[in-house]
């Protein structure tokens, strides 16, 4: 039966606790709805992994208009400068969404597994405990390929974002057909770059996947 306070009003409320700088209250807070850092450490994997696939997105929108640009013949350049900088400033965004989903997932896991740590020193049948125990390890193997395959992706976003940085300001300092001209070898290497990006992430959220079911 599902709990009749709304997904909504939950999530506020972990807003405000989190914005109050307490974290031992947060998770009391939704304790009290049968929410435990097992299930928040669930929400923050599903986020993290939508929060890249978004990104994903992003950056495969500014590597078809770089292609565009690095191969223009005539029209309107500042318009297609203007475009280009736009999927810069997102691709921006979505790279430091992100980073900080990941230092979420990063929180919420440490905290998960010094309590699972501590509540398993409470168990007194050793058969239990030697349960607990393996289930903690087996789930902190699992987290930790999650995790490597997240930083993977987040650390492979710097490179292509100040490639793409040098390029869109080189534009705006040279915006003539020959400034174009000039990019077209240089745009071969960040598009390599972009595609081993794109890469990682569909790594990266093909664990998160594997790490959400697993947790089921």
């Amino acid at each position: 039966m599902k709990n009749p306070i709304s997904t909504t009003v939950i999530a506020l409320l972990g807003c405000l606790m989190l914005l109050a700088g307490c974290r031992s209250t947060y998770y009391a807070a939704y304790e009290k709805f049968g929410v435990h850092k097992r299930d928040l450490l669930k929400k923050e994997v599903a986020k993290a992994r939508d929060d890249q696939a978004q990104a994903q997105e992003q950056f495969k929108d500014a590597m078809t208009r770089l292609k565009e640009i690095t191969h223009f013949t005539g029209g309107d350049l500042e318009k297609n400068y203007n475009a280009l900088k736009d999927d810069y400033d997102g691709c921006v965004t979505r790279a430091d969404s992100v980073r900080k989903r990941v230092r979420e997932v990063e929180t919420v896991s440490t905290d998960l597994f010094a309590e699972w740590e501590k509540e398993i020193g409470q168990i007194g049948t050793p058969t239990l405990r030697d349960a607990s125990r393996q289930q903690l390890a087996t789930t902190r193997q699992r987290y930790q390929a999650l995790h490597g395959a997240l930083l993977n992706a987040e650390q492979s976003m710097d490179p292509v974002l100040r490639q793409f940085n040098d390029y869109v300001l080189y534009l705006k300092h040279n915006l003539n057909a020959q400034a174009i001209a000039s990019l077209r070898t240089e745009a071969t290497s960040i598009q390599t770059e972009i595609s081993a990006l794109l890469e990682r992430m569909n790594q990266s959220i093909a664990r998160a996947d594997e790490f959400i079911k697993s947790m089921q």
